[in-house]
């Protein structure tokens, strides 16, 4: 383990995991066929279509079959309520709200009562599952706040309850894997966040989760592609990801528990997550850059102390979940790079993609450092020098935002400007790359963002090329699970 200790988060709940018996895992283990779920999926799926943005039902002669599809999935979620015994306080205040929204007339939902209940983070226990309906928008998937379902199970192993127990605690994250869903989430959709779900208020939010089947599966389709593209010749180590779902799933559960940390730790110069700012978006490039080379960083640190240890003949032997987690460390640098490199930089539009952004920048600095050529039409690393080349960066990054806590918001903006244009070259009609004007330096923050192009930092002409053969992949991705790619 790293001898890297973090002060815990601020404001981290105290989470006491509830007790779950064998026993009880195995009551949900094939509910995605059990008659109830099947019903209950069916008449989500029908209710979203009588539902408008918001989540309500506006049209009074819709109402009465909204009523019997609530009926429908209230009886639903009751009989599937024995398989799920550590959700009995979630599926029955989830009964009550829906039955509060029928009586009410459906109208805005509300579940507030209901999200409240849902303690998924109290149970990381590898193979549970849970049960979850909300009315709720989908990140990268659906913006309307409708009902949707979902069959999910916790991705938990035995090196990752040893490395949240350790220097790496984040008592809000759940790692989970889809099992079945409803048309919200067949879709990009990779997270379950509480802040999407139709509620009165806002809570202290006590958990995030992650689908780390879906991440793992599209990365592998999506490198798997790419290195065939680009003739990149993968270590054995690399190319094992490729073939294998499970250890994928893994490697990013990994990541994802370091990056996910990483957002409220650190010399911050704003508010963690950037929550309700409105910035240029080269600045949100910047942040979900930081926490996935901290990720990176941290699994260089574990790697090499425990890779020393394991050939100190005078050293205690590695145990199980050490070599596992030995193991990981290196994926987890590999499904930085190459996630970054390879996916983030060409998916999704050209307005204001800040992860792709972030993956431009990615690729430029390892090139102008050398450590990444494209010659003779093939991609190629030095793995030996990687490493460095790629803390490197995050370093940059943090001593960035170091400086910027003495700056006013606007003199961080500009000189996170200067750092990610001294890598990527930006749009030849940018007003930000001329200069802004003395009036919008002189003026309100909002003058400085308006100038900010949608596609500030074009893609260069390597990722032209790799955008139009990737096209067709990365398109395929959308709604993946891990059975698709078994």
């Amino acid at each position: 383990m790293s001898n890297i200790t973090i002060d815990a988060i601020i404001g981290e709940p105290e989470v006491l995991e509830d007790e779950v018996t064998p026993a009880d895992l195995a009551l949900a283990h094939d509910a995605e066929t059990d008659p109830a779920w099947l019903r209950l999926k069916e008449s989500a799926t029908r209710l979203q279509s009588l539902q408008v943005k918001d989540g309500s039902v506006p049209e009074e002669g819709d109402r009465p079959e909204a009523s019997a599809l609530v009926d429908a999935i209230v009886e639903s979620i009751e009989a599937l309520a024995p398989r799920f015994p550590h959700e009995a306080s979630y599926l029955a205040a989830s009964v009550a709200d829906f039955r509060r929204w029928q009586a009410e007339g459906f109208g805005v939902p509300d579940f507030l009562d209901s999200l409240v209940e849902f303690q998924p983070q109290r149970h990381r226990i590898d193979g549970i599952r849970h049960l979850v309906v909300f009315p709720m928008v989908t990140q990268n998937g659906s913006p309307d706040r409708h009902v949707e379902a979902l069959l999910v199970e916790t991705i938990w192993p035995e090196f990752i309850a040893a490395l949240e127990a350790g220097d790496y605690s984040n008592k809000l994250f759940v790692s989970l894997r889809l099992v079945d869903f409803t048309p919200g989430y067949d879709t990009n959709s990779a997270v379950l966040f509480p802040e999407t779900v139709a509620m009165r208020e806002i809570p202290p939010f006590t958990w995030g989760a992650i689908f780390q089947d879906r991440e793992a599966a599209r990365y592998r389709r999506v490198v798997r592609a790419a290195s065939e593209i680009t003739k990149l010749e993968l270590p054995a180590d690399a190319a094992a990801l490729l073939d294998d779902q499970e250890l994928a799933e893994r490697t990013f559960v990994m990541w994802d528990i370091i990056h996910d940390r990483t957002h409220m730790r650190g010399d911050l110069p704003f508010d963690p997550f950037m929550i309700k700012q409105r910035m240029p978006f080269f600045l949100y490039s910047l942040e979900e850059l930081r926490c996935d080379l901290t990720a990176f960083r941290e699994s260089v640190k574990i790697e090499r102390q425990l890779r020393a240890r394991s050939t100190d003949a005078a050293a205690q032997p590695l145990s199980d979940v050490e070599s596992q987690l030995l193991e990981h460390a290196k994926l987890v640098q590999y499904a930085v790079i190459f996630d970054r490199i390879f996916r983030f930089a060409i998916t999704g539009s050209r307005v204001r993609n800040y992860d792709g952004l972030g993956g431009q920048l990615l690729f430029a600095w390892l090139h102008q450092k050398h450590v990444l050529e494209w010659t003779d039409v093939s991609l190629s690393f030095d793995w030996d020098a990687v490493p460095d080349a790629v803390v490197e960066l995050g370093d940059a990054i943090d001593e960035l935002y170091w400086k910027s806590i003495d700056r006013p918001k606007t003199a961080h903006w500009l000189a996170a400007y200067e750092l990610v244009t001294s890598v990527v070259t930006p749009n030849p009609a940018s007003v930000w790359a001329q200069g802004l004007p003395r009036e919008v330096l002189a003026g309100a923050p909002k003058g400085y963002t308006d100038l900010v192009m949608d596609d500030e930092f074009p893609l260069s002409m390597f990722y032209e090329a790799l955008d139009k053969k990737m096209k067709p992949v990365i398109e395929s991705t959308v709604g993946i699970t891990a059975t698709s790619e078994r």
